[in-house]
């Protein structure tokens, strides 16, 4: 069975962290894929918010 798993943090260093947490738990011939995506967005008058994402996909 292919699933996924989806992570989604403000900072890199933290979806870092939390990735090669979960990324421990699988064994690498189950891994299939990573894919990995940055946004950013800025308000009127605020500061640029960044949004770091990713999405294992890996067999069970």
């Amino acid at each position: 069975m292919i699933k996924v798993k989806l992570f989604d943090q403000e900072h890199e260093k933290d979806l870092e962290v939390a990735m090669n947490r979960f990324l421990e738990k699988v064994e690498e011939q189950k891994l299939v894929d990573i894919k990995y995506n940055i946004a950013a967005m800025q308000e009127e008058d605020e500061e640029q918010i960044y949004c770091f994402s990713a999405m294992v996909i890996y067999r069970a």
